[in-house]
């Protein structure tokens, strides 16, 4: 059995508490975090309930498996970090890189955008065209009554 933890007790410490339910034994084995900011998942406890002669015939194969699903899966989250790590400080590299080739180009002038001419007292509303449209006829007629 602790030939089994021996990887896993490289890194961290294991806490392994064993209870008497009824006629079978529960072993728990659960490891503490390495350092500070370490993934949750790596503190995940391994619960197995069995028969001491179960126990003594498979628990070191169950234990053996979950220390190399612990293993692997550390190693995966460190590939990933270290992955998430070179990508950010590439995207960094390329920002840094462009900011600096936009440095020259702002000092070109600007292109001139087209002056807009201000609104005056001269200029017609909407509804200038239909108030002279419609006051010409009534204006046309009054003219032909007085004559």
């Amino acid at each position: 059995m602790f030939i089994e933890l021996m990887p896993l007790l490289k890194d961290r410490t294991l806490l392994i508490t064993v209870a008497r339910i009824e006629q079978k034994l529960r072993v728990n084995v659960i490891p503490t975090k390495a350092r500070d900011g370490e993934d949750q998942a790596l503190t995940t406890p391994l619960s197995y309930t069995a028969s001491p002669e179960e126990l003594d015939a498979e628990f070191g194969r169950h234990l053996a498996g979950y220390v190399d699903s612990h293993i692997t899966l550390g190693s995966t989250l460190a590939e990933a970090k270290a992955q998430m790590d070179a990508a950010a400080k590439a995207a960094r590299q390329r920002a840094k890189a462009s900011q600096q080739t936009t440095k020259p180009t702002q000092a070109q002038p600007k292109p001139e955008t087209p002056a807009i001419a201000p609104i005056t007292a001269e200029t017609p509303s909407l509804f200038a065209s239909a108030q002279t449209s419609t006051e010409q006829p009534a204006q046309a007629a009054g003219e032909e009554g007085r004559a």
